[in-house]
């Protein structure tokens, strides 16, 4: 499937639940009536009334191919976590948790966990939990790639953004991500910072608060890199919670976080309209930067 295709999420995202609702009943696995958690890039379900997950991909294999690589790292991450008490939700133990095939989406199942509040957790908190969190990782034993979600992410983006319409993406504008990006990236090739297992996607929505506490969440983006790539994603009193980074260090990751972002939404634009007035904000921003 082109990335450029119109895709239609009220035609994908039925299909999506009725292929993880199929592989859960092929598993012994009954659900009632399934409920969608969240919807944007993958459609997570919980499979009510079985405490189960099922996290499907739809729009993230446009990015990402082969898709099930990625899931098969985010279960191995989070597998390695579990066993070291360290607080994540878990892969699900009623179903192997996949990466399974069905009717054209991958998808991987996870424990539900009940969230027992919508608040976003302080930035404080959620700094020292990163810096945990980072120190559970540096023992992870398996193979991660260095900045996966960038370093793939951002040229596969560009690549497509060529075919899109003026009205979306202007050719000065795509002129600019392009240089941006070749701007960053030689500088990411040799970071002076030590490199180490990350997140990938490290942020406040990421926690679910649970009765249990604060579970980290949606480990899709992990990798491997410096810890600034996750850090730079706190605001400033998650950022004092964790450590101190040079204004140089900062302002590079910050720059690479705003065209990862902006490569995403513009990419997706055409299947979420209500993104056109953040991606335009960020595009202004980044032009006032560069200029």
């Amino acid at each position: 499937m082109s990335l450029s295709t119109k895709l239609d999420r009220r035609v994908i995202n039925p299909r999506a639940i009725a292929a993880a609702v199929s592989v859960a009943a092929a598993h012994g696995i009954q659900t009632e009536e399934p409920r969608i958690l969240a919807d944007a890039c993958s459609v997570r379900v919980h499979l009510h009334p079985a405490p189960v997950v099922a996290r499907i991909s739809t729009l993230t294999p446009l990015f990402r191919s082969p898709i099930e690589t990625w899931l098969s790292r985010e279960l191995a991450v989070a597998d390695f976590l579990v066993f070291c008490n360290a607080p994540v939700v878990a892969p699900s133990n009623l179903l192997p948790p996949g990466p399974h095939y069905e009717d054209g989406f991958f998808m991987s199942f996870w424990q539900y966990v009940q969230p027992i509040s919508d608040a976003v957790p302080e930035p404080a908190i959620v700094g020292k939990m990163l810096a945990q969190l980072h120190t559970a990782l540096r023992e992870y034993p398996g193979d991660l790639p260095y900045l996966a979600p960038p370093l793939n992410d951002i040229p596969r983006g560009l690549k497509q953004l060529e075919h899109y319409p003026r009205d979306i993406l202007t050719p000065a504008d795509r002129e600019l991500l392009q240089e941006t990006y070749d701007r960053l990236l030689p500088q990411l090739s040799e970071p002076a910072e030590r490199v180490q297992p990350l997140h990938g996607d490290a942020h406040a929505l990421n926690l679910i608060p649970t009765v249990d506490g604060l579970l980290w969440n949606d480990f899709e983006d992990t990798c491997k890199g410096p810890v600034v790539w996750d850090w730079v994603n706190l605001d400033g009193a998650g950022r004092a919670a964790y450590l101190d980074v040079p204004p140089a260090t900062i302002e590079l990751y910050r720059q690479l976080r705003q065209l990862h972002g902006l490569i995403w939404a513009y990419v997706l634009l055409p299947e979420f309209s209500d993104w056109t007035e953040p991606a335009q904000a960020m595009l202004k921003n980044l032009r006032d930067i560069c200029s």
